[in-house]
């Protein structure tokens, strides 16, 4: 049982490792080249779909964050048998706002880019939410069905 917890633990952190970079570094960059994008209504601000991508993946990373402190305290206050619904639906909550930020990401991607001297990529952010999405859905459903043990 100690070893679930531990790589259940750890698999927790990982996802939320991955959104904290994923999440930081396209916030750091954004704030670094202002004039990257250039939206309808001023030259220098990004456009809507972009703070609505910003938005959802700090979402996700509060969702995550408050699923692991949430799972830690029902691992010590919970009675034996509990199950961690909690947690696995704020889990799950993380995961659908990662999905959603990196589909809004991925289907306007195209205006990000016209935009940009140079060829352009997803980037390392986009595939870092993307690998962070099924481990989070991973990390929900297990939380959903673990029972607390002694």
């Amino acid at each position: 049982m100690s070893f679930l917890l531990f790589a259940i633990t750890g698999l927790h952190v990982l996802i939320l490792v991955l959104l904290f970079v994923a999440t930081l570094d396209k916030v750091r960059r954004q704030a670094e080249n202002p004039g990257i994008l250039a939206s309808t209504t001023s030259p220098h601000s990004p456009p809507r779909w972009l703070h609505a991508v910003q938005a959802l993946m700090v979402l996700a990373l509060l969702f995550s964050s408050f699923a692991f402190v949430l799972f830690m305290y029902q691992l010590y206050t919970m009675e034996r048998g509990g199950l961690f619904y909690a947690t696995g639906v704020c889990q799950l909550l993380a995961c659908l706002s990662v999905f959603t930020a990196a589909l809004i990401y991925a289907i306007h991607v195209g205006e990000f880019h016209q935009h940009r001297q140079r060829g352009g990529s997803f980037g390392y952010c986009f595939v870092l939410a993307w690998l962070a999405f099924p481990l989070a859905l991973l990390s929900g459903i297990m939380y959903i069905h673990l029972r607390k043990r002694e």
